[in-house]
């Protein structure tokens, strides 16, 4: 029988039809409506629970009710559930979100707020929602969590939290700000009207009004204290005597008044009281499996009826959905139960006796009969039942750690000595497994050199084998976070000769790894293959992780082959994956994409997929995706002339890269710093970082700045064959458009044109615009001369309306450029340069707005002038436009 336990942590507690109506406290909840958050804060008993619900049932407002538990510290838990309650009342939300949160890495929490906080904004309703039990949450995450969804709560939503203890919320901050309604211990108390009411309404007391007093006065309006001793009061006849005998602090009452209870039931109830006090929620089939009855035989033996008999009869049972399947105890009653427990189980037939480790795993068994394999996890190891709850942590192909359970399997794990662990090297394996999905990278390698220890002398036979493949697996992925092919491939080899064949999990990821080490070392048809097969055994067992990073290194693949179509479409599907918030490793697929808009030419595409892909790449720890996004924005702002600024990038990016040690980055950020010196015509420090990284292409060009076509030529041929021979199309695309602009500029206008040809048919599938655009006026000018035919028009109109597109503001010089000039009747004819600049003149720019345009140093410029003036035989710029324009330079 599977019954969904989702639904038992959202509901809204059931107005009973006999309540105290506290009409004083209800409107104080009212006037909170007004802020963003109304806290009751009082110990165990005082009716927080209670009194809201009876608040909600008259309000007129949608609620949604979170009840938490010490389960709702792991952050991913807390989101998944909070998002149900939300969606209880209305808030769009998707199932794409707890597909994600179910992910070996859940998304991080500001970024799935913000999108829940989106959906709640867009409501039109008021609405409420409640997380009661609040003190049960300790974690630093959640609270922080919670902190940041009050701060940013839309109008639409108000937040009402019931706790014993003063949450870890900066509640000071909405006092001032006065969007904070509270209520503690003194507003809850019960006043002596309130306890008459209750007394002889709900609990069906009669009692003068001297005993209400002294009642309220020895509880001190304590509603628990008030419920417990009105029960023990039930058939007595000395009500007056009880209540003048009754005083103690709230927890010697609580624990007497309990005793008082429990020792009125008959014995089967007290052992079902105690024995399902193990369960943080119940069910009937659930009390049936743990107390081992049978249905039928006395009218207790049925764990839903027995239920139902404790709900009747007021004994801290709490339904939690509206069909009375699911229940739990109040968490002080259930408290008091498991001390008792703890304590000694009461006398009973020596049959019935049973340790509370048993009734552990009969809860387990259960759980695990329907399907529950996390919360049969969980009482697997509350028995203390190692061999058990590993099987379980293993699970059957599928680990829990793959299935979203990092954190409470991490606990467990932390929880054991060093001699389990030792003496089960599986542990220590899954351990390091678990460290690594959490990004705590440092501690792993520990881990997996205590399971080697563990394994040393031990016999070899499939299970040790297997997990000598999983600890190579390990490394393997250690070794992707920094770029080492050798070690990647050596790992992921030992991972794939020792892995057992049913090991599909851990033989995804190493055929994954083994992909990446192929790609690295440039055979990208080996990465092709080993990607395939990661992803269709991943897709297979339904391993997220594996299928988006497999789907990744095959999109590098497309890319790096110039199939930029499927490539993009590879990146697309790996978003779709990620979810919404999407979980970090998307970034790589942003980044991607945006390499691909920006070659397309698309602008605002490129330029938000950059800077999504650095926003989710700062999530990562040690991972040097945020430099390689930086990289990219720095591209950006170079094409658009906007070189001080992608200057300022790229410094900066080669700091974090050369502090944290992520020197594949390096090379490209050199690169990029070539470009933007290039731009700013300094040819010395350009060719100096050229060389130091040994960049052939960025050596060429800075040959051809220099006017050094032999150089070039001597450079760019030899590259050009080793892409050739190595198989790597993209290199060899943005080096033939070069080399063809090369051999324009050296007056061979048919091997230009054939080269063109030839680069044009290489690139017109993929759409390459900008690695044209880029090259700029030489490659312009033989796409205008050049003849072309067939389906090479079409593609020279497009990029040659991307060359007109280009720059706005220097489409006046740029068409004054494309028009061959006459011959220059002077005795030293004008450089581009110094043409360019005098076309700036001409249109009135003065010397600081030229530097600011061209970004050159304003004594650069003056420079310039001067030998602009020389040439032209002029001493002033009016003159000097003057005599350009009667010389046919203008």
């Amino acid at each position: 029988m599977t019954i969904s336990l989702v639904s038992t942590k959202l509901y809204i507690p059931p107005a009973r039809s006999k309540i105290v109506v506290r009409p004083r406290l209800l409107e104080r909840l009212n006037e909170g409506l007004q802020g963003k958050l109304t806290v009751l804060s009082a110990s165990a008993g005082y009716g927080k629970t209670t009194l809201v619900s009876a608040w909600l049932s008259v309000c007129g407002q949608r609620a949604g009710w979170l009840s938490l538990d010490a389960g709702d510290n792991d952050p991913a838990s807390f989101l998944t559930y909070l998002c149900a309650a939300c969606r209880t009342i209305g808030v769009n939300i998707g199932e794409g979100i707890f597909s994600v949160l179910q992910s070996p890495q859940p998304p991080p929490i500001e970024s799935l707020l913000t999108a829940l906080l989106n959906e709640i904004t867009s409501q039109s309703e008021p609405s409420i929602l409640v997380l009661d039990d609040y003190h049960l949450i300790d974690s630093k995450p959640v609270n922080e969590a919670v902190a940041f969804l009050i701060e940013h709560l839309p109008p639409q939503m108000h937040l009402v939290i019931a706790t014993r203890e003063e949450p870890v919320l900066p509640l000071p901050r909405f006092r001032v700000r006065h969007q904070l309604t509270e209520l503690h211990a003194a507003d809850l108390r019960f006043n002596a009207t309130e306890a008459a009411e209750f007394l002889g309404q709900v609990m069906g007391l009669m009692l003068s009004a001297e005993d209400v007093m002294l009642l309220e006065s020895r509880t001190e309006g304590w509603i628990a204290g008030l419920q417990l001793a009105a029960l023990s009061l039930q058939g007595r006849n000395d009500a007056t005597s009880f209540i003048q005998s009754f005083s103690g602090r709230h927890k010697f009452v609580l624990d007497y008044l309990v005793e008082e209870v429990l020792q009125q039931q008959s014995a089967s109830i007290q052992a079902f009281l105690l024995f399902t006090s193990v369960l943080s929620r119940m069910c009937g089939p659930l009390c049936d499996a743990v107390m081992g009855a049978e249905s039928g035989g006395s009218p207790f033996s049925s764990g839903q009826r027995t239920l139902e008999y404790l709900e009747h009869a007021n004994l801290f049972l709490i339904p939690l959905d509206n069909e009375r399947r699911w229940y739990r105890y109040h968490h002080l009653f259930a408290d008091l139960l498991r001390e008792r427990l703890s304590q000694g189980l009461p006398p009973l037939e020596e049959e019935e006796k049973r340790t509370v480790a048993e009734l552990h795993i009969r809860a387990s068994g259960w759980y695990e009969d329907n399907g529950f394999e996390l919360e049969a996890f969980h009482h697997a190891a509350a028995a203390g039942d190692i061999e058990r709850a590993a099987r379980l942590m293993e699970g059957e192909g599928m680990p829990l750690l793959f299935r979203g359970a990092v954190t409470p399997v991490l606990n467990w794990l932390n929880s054991l000595p060093v001699e389990i662990l030792d003496s089960r090297p599986s542990l220590w394996v899954m351990y390091a497994s678990g460290l690594l999905m959490q990004g705590r990278i440092t501690s792993v390698e520990q881990k997996l050199q205590a399971a080697e220890q563990a394994l040393h002398g031990t016999v070899q036979n499939e299970r040790t084998r297997d997990l000598t493949g999983h600890i190579a697996s390990i490394r393997a992925t250690l070794a992707v976070s920094r770029h080492q092919a050798e070690p990647i491939m050596a790992e992921s080899r030992r991972a794939l000769d020792y892995l057992h064949p049913d090991n599909l999990p851990v033989r995804a990821a190493a055929a994954w790894s083994l992909g990446y080490a192929y790609q690295l070392q440039g055979d990208l048809s080996l990465a092709e293959t080993a990607y395939a097969e990661a992803l269709s055994i991943s897709k297979k067992i339904g391993h997220v992780m594996i299928t988006i990073m497999a789907t990744l290194g095959l999109g590098n693949i497309q890319e790096a082959e110039n199939q930029l179509p499927a490539a993009a479409g590879s990146y697309l599907r790996v978003l779709e994956w990620a979810g919404e918030p999407p979980l970090p490793a998307a970034c790589e697929a942003h980044l991607g994409l945006a390499r691909i808009f920006y070659e397309w030419n698309e602008w605002e595409q490129a330029l938000l997929h950059s800077r999504q892909s650095v926003q989710l790449a700062q999530q990562f720890e040690d991972s040097d995706r945020g430099v390689a996004g930086e990289v990219l924005l720095a591209k950006l702002k170079l094409a658009r002339g906007e070189v001080s600024a992608a200057a300022a990038i790229l410094a900066k990016a080669e700091l974090l890269a050369r502090k944290e040690h992520y020197w594949a980055q390096i090379p490209q950020i050199a690169a990029m710093q070539v470009s933007a010196l290039l731009h700013q015509e300094n040819l010395d420090a350009a060719a100096i970082l050229s060389e130091q990284h040994g960049l052939s292409l960025c050596q060429a060009k800075v040959y051809m700045a220099r006017g050094d076509t032999s150089a070039v030529l001597a450079v760019l041929e030899p590259m050009l064959r080793q892409a050739a021979v190595t198989g790597r199309p993209d290199e060899r695309l943005k080096g033939m458009i070069f080399y063809a602009a090369v051999l324009y500029r050296c007056g061979d206008k048919s091997a230009a044109t054939q080269a063109l040809a030839e680069t044009m048919t290489m690139a017109q599938p993929g759409g390459f615009i900008r690695a044209f655009v880029d090259e700029g006026l030489p490659v312009e000018r033989l796409l205008r001369e050049a003849e072309v035919g067939g389906e090479l028009m079409d593609y020279r109109r497009k990029l040659l309306a991307a060359f007109e597109a280009e720059n706005p503001q220097h489409s006046q010089l740029r068409s004054a450029q494309h028009v061959p000039r006459p011959s220059q009747p002077l005795i030293e004819p004008l450089s581009g340069r110094e043409l360019e600049i005098l076309q700036l003149i001409a249109q009135g720019l003065s010397n600081r707005e030229i530097s600011e345009r061209l970004f050159l140093a304003l004594s650069t410029v003056k420079g310039y002038n001067r030998n602009i003036f020389d040439k032209l035989q002029v001493s002033r710029r009016t003159e000097a436009v003057a005599r350009a324009r009667r010389l046919g330079l203008l």
